[in-house]
């Protein structure tokens, strides 16, 4: 038995970049990609024989009903070390000052940014890292970690090896983000500074 589907979640853009590596090992692989929660809702989940769930720097909580659909491990790649759990990994890491970064990839269960570790990699976080930057560092080397492993997640149904690698640290909201990257009058240049760098786009006065 081979793996015949492919769901991806994440952008359209990335999406066709992905599926492209996956093809290449297993050129008859219908692949999916769906960009948000809607599409994910839309799935036809009676159909999906042989298929395999892959979330690629998405946003998207997916159900455990949907998860049960699939007849093996989904798989998440999170662009943020087991020690950042949670939404926006690399705004925090830059804003508590933290000195080293990574990226991680899981199985999937309803609990979020929980599920058993399969590969994990750090690098270290320069003192005068933007947002920007740090997260374009983490797509580059989850994107890395995906073409090395895709050979088997384009073809084998089973689970992938996992890694003695413990999730910890607090699970970040959106709400917890929302507050630094908040410019209030009371702030001095220092603060400023820190969280300019640390929001980037995110910022607001």
């Amino acid at each position: 038995m081979t793996i015949t589907q492919i769901v991806l979640l994440t952008q359209e853009a990335d999406g066709d970049v992905l599926a492209n590596v996956l093809r290449e090992f297993n050129p008859r692989l219908q692949i999916t990609i769906v960009p948000d929660k809607a599409a994910l809702d839309a799935l036809a989940l009676d159909k999906l024989v042989n298929a395999r769930l892959i979330s690629f720097c998405s946003s998207v909580i997916v159900p455990a009903a949907i998860l049960n659909a699939f007849p093996g491990p989904s798989y998440n790649f999170h662009p943020g070390p087991p020690d950042r759990p949670g939404r926006f990994p690399s705004v925090f890491a830059i804003y508590e000052r933290a000195k080293i970064f990574g990226v991680t990839v899981h199985e999937m269960i309803a609990k979020v940014d929980a599920g058993p570790i399969v590969a994990a990699e750090w690098f270290d976080l320069p003192p005068d890292s933007e947002v920007a930057a740090l997260e374009l560092r983490a797509l580059s080397v989850l994107f890395s970690i995906f073409k090395r492993i895709a050979p088997f997640l384009a073809m084998n149904p089973s689970a992938l090896p996992r890694i003695y690698v413990p999730w910890t640290g607090e699970k970040r909201t959106k709400a917890q983000c929302d507050v630094i990257c908040r410019l209030t009058p009371d702030l001095d240049d220092d603060e400023i500074a820190l969280r300019t760098r640390a929001c980037g786009t995110f910022l607001r006065s």
